[in-house]
């Protein structure tokens, strides 16, 4: 059972952590008026803050180098953006998450037995439950707002795209319970699910920058451009074909990661004017920085290769 411990706390470790901004930006998009949307955010938000302090105690010296040296955990931003989005909005955020993120040692220094595969199958449980309600929440969300009955500053397109991270989540840790392992995808949907999101990104950063910001907008739209570009061609192709457009992708996003990088540097250092939070800005770039890792995976030909 180690393949299903190891890829278990890996995937808790990237998505964990996603579902609890999602849920934090969630809470900072509604008005005051909507205190129960607000109080059922927050309770997510703790909800998967508890499950991330369980995940860390058990992942120290179990979970694979690579994915805490990916970026797709915690980034160098990643701290200064939480204490400044606190700052910000007000909303509490257990910097301590992160400072324990930073500390994890991988490998083998770590136990699995029987009774951390206990443990670990309790952990999926939490989640999944935590995710069905995230789930049903967001959909309710974005219910309301296209019927014009709920304002949030949240696009519904953000709403829809948060939604669909959650239920790749979902799919991932019911394969871990029924399979024990995560088997690696075609690189065709590999492709289309995660050259959407990035796509997304970059028009969620045109659309929150602020007018002033024109050489920024038009990279960012440039990007956008770029994946759909790469959508239309993997829409195309057939899974035996993929590799040369997958050489495309990886190169694409490896300048794509830069820019968000260099993007979250000037949020967080207050050098770009914008209404991006800087833990949004942090929050975009691990999620760069997972793909591209699952990018490099899918290069080498693994069978299995973690949180995809």
């Amino acid at each position: 059972m180690k393949e299903y411990v190891i890829l278990s706390l890996e995937t808790h470790l990237f998505f964990g952590r996603i579902m609890k901004e999602h849920s934090l930006f969630l809470l900072a998009g509604f008005p005051a008026k909507e205190t129960a949307f607000i109080r059922r955010a927050d309770q997510f938000r703790e909800e998967f803050e508890e499950g991330l302090r369980r995940t860390i105690k058990l992942a120290d010296g179990i979970v694979s180098e690579s994915v805490l040296c990916s970026g797709e955990v915690v980034t160098e931003f990643t701290k200064k953006a939480e204490c400044q989005t606190e700052n910000l909005t007000g909303i509490p955020i257990d910097g301590k998450i992160t400072e324990a993120e930073e500390r994890l040692r991988a490998g083998n220094c770590g136990t699995i037995n029987r009774e951390t595969v206990l443990q670990v199958r309790r952990l999926n449980q939490q989640m999944l439950r935590s995710l069905n309600g995230l789930i049903s929440f967001k959909e309710e969300i974005l219910r309301e707002v296209t019927r014009c009955r709920l304002y949030t500053t949240n696009y519904p397109l953000l709403i829809e795209h948060i939604l669909r991270e959650a239920k790749l989540y979902r799919e991932m840790i019911l394969e871990l319970e029924q399979r024990g392992k995560i088997a690696a995808p075609d690189l065709r949907n590999l492709e289309l699910f995660w050259n959407q999101i990035m796509m997304e990104h970059a028009q969620f950063i045109r659309g929150l920058l602020d007018p002033t910001e024109c050489e920024l907008m038009e990279t960012a739209d440039g990007f956008a451009k770029d994946y759909c570009r790469l959508l239309e061609e993997a829409r195309r192709q057939d899974c035996k074909a993929m590799n040369a457009l997958t050489a495309k992708t990886l190169q694409t996003t490896r300048q794509y990661q830069q820019f968000k990088t260099a993007g979250t540097e000037g949020i967080t250092g207050c050098e770009i004017r914008s209404v991006i939070l800087p833990l949004l800005a942090d929050h975009v770039l691990r999620e760069a920085n997972h793909y591209l890792r699952i990018l490099e995976c899918a290069r080498k030909g693994r069978d299995s290769y973690g949180t995809v």
